[in-house]
């Protein structure tokens, strides 16, 4: 087993730290099971506030999270991701009992430049030229709806200016292409990211991805934040969706077109449907207090109804509390919720006009001589510190 040496640097203690598992989080598993299958007191859950136990409800199946341990293979730290900026850090303290907190997650942003020859697959040369599926499936959801890449040709090729984040020495999280130049047969197609969407040069939406409002409600009870220091409770905090308040039995729609991928109870969120949608996209309906005629696999329209709002789980009141996520990410809702492929206008428009000019003097400065950054990678679960 491969085995590296990377330095952590934690602001509450210095830890001495043998090792450091890597895991992937289990289908199903919610942090209450973490802590009893670990042998950790079930108070570090239960003492929680309503929200912060809501907020564990935000671990992915899937994520990576580590096991710190000591010489004798005790357990020191626990750090659980709930989305790129926030984890749950779970540690033994001077007493040498175990203490939960939210923390922000360290990590280092690199941008990088790439420019990729096509002579098998836009998707596969990426992938071999780069290292990272991430950033290939990126690619591909950039262009999506502006350049077939079944039509390419050898010689054809693609720039990709992107940014991407790195944790522990690993690769962290989603990757965010903010520009890329694609040459294909001749013809030359560029896209680039503005407030979670792409568009084209003109300032016109790529993507035909939408949603519409999910519930009739009554007002916004809480919108979308990212991790933050509360100043006056000392402490992070996050709310990774919005907040539709609306009465009990109030119909929940689907915010669009796909299918159910989840149907049952979820930690905080309580009862909880999910409905996976096309280019990565996923929406979570929470606080519900019971389900439409739907289950698991089930295709749905946008507007179907699929649930009823309630006040399950740790909720203060009946309300909606929506959530959507591009590949496993949490984003603002209010930045999806429009008119399908909108047009930029006034002072967006201006802005994002300045920001193309910038990044195209970038995309056609870079030529078949341009090196690349060096291959991601793979690095096994156990790291040695």
């Amino acid at each position: 087993m491969k085995k590296i040496f990377i330095s952590l640097l934690i602001s509450i203690k210095l830890f001495a730290i043998s090792s450091v598992e890597e895991l992937s989080w289990e289908n199903g598993k919610t942090l209450l099971d973490f802590l009893q299958d670990h042998s950790i007191p079930l108070n570090l859950y239960y003492n929680l506030d309503t929200e912060d136990k809501e907020l564990s409800a935000e671990i992915a199946s899937g994520i990576k999270y580590q096991m710190l341990k000591d010489e004798q293979g005790q357990l020191e730290q626990v750090l659980i991701p709930i989305s790129d900026d926030l984890q749950i850090h779970i540690y033994k303290n001077n007493e040498n009992k175990f203490v939960l907190s939210f923390t922000p997650i360290s990590y280092i942003k690199e941008k990088r430049t790439i420019r990729v020859a096509i002579n098998n697959s836009a998707y596969q040369d990426v992938y071999d030229e780069s290292g990272s599926v991430t950033l290939a499936r990126a690619m591909v959801r950039a262009f999506k709806n502006s350049v077939n890449f079944k039509n390419v040709r050898k010689g054809d090729s693609v720039v990709l200016i992107y940014e991407q984040k790195r944790r522990l020495g690993r690769l962290f999280g989603d990757i965010n292409i903010q520009a890329a130049l694609a040459n294909i047969r001749g013809k030359e197609y560029s896209v680039f990211l503005y407030k979670d969407s792409y568009y084209n040069a003109q300032g016109k939406e790529l993507e035909n991805f939408f949603l519409t409002k999910p519930v009739k409600y009554t007002r916004i009870s809480d919108r979308f934040t990212k991790a933050r220091y509360h100043p006056i409770l000392k402490r992070y905090r996050a709310h990774l969706g919005i907040d539709y308040a609306a009465p009990t039995g109030t119909p929940v729609k689907s915010a669009g077109d796909g299918t159910i991928s989840f149907v049952g109870t979820k930690g905080g969120y309580g009862k909880v449907v999910q409905v996976k949608h096309m280019s990565g996209y996923m929406t979570l309906y929470a606080h519900l207090s019971r389900f439409g005629k739907v289950k698991r696999g089930q295709k749905v329209k946008q507007g179907q109804v699929i649930a009823y709002v309630g006040s399950t789980g740790m909720s203060t009141g009946p309300h909606l509390h929506f959530g959507l996520y591009l590949n496993n990410k949490a984003i603002n809702p209010e930045t999806i919720v429009k008119i399908p492929k909108s047009s930029l206008s006034g002072k967006n428009k201006e802005e994002f006009l300045k920001m193309v000019k910038e990044y195209e003097n970038r995309l056609q400065s870079i030529d078949e001589n341009y090196k690349n950054p060096p291959k991601e990678q793979n690095i096994e679960n156990s790291m040695e510190l």
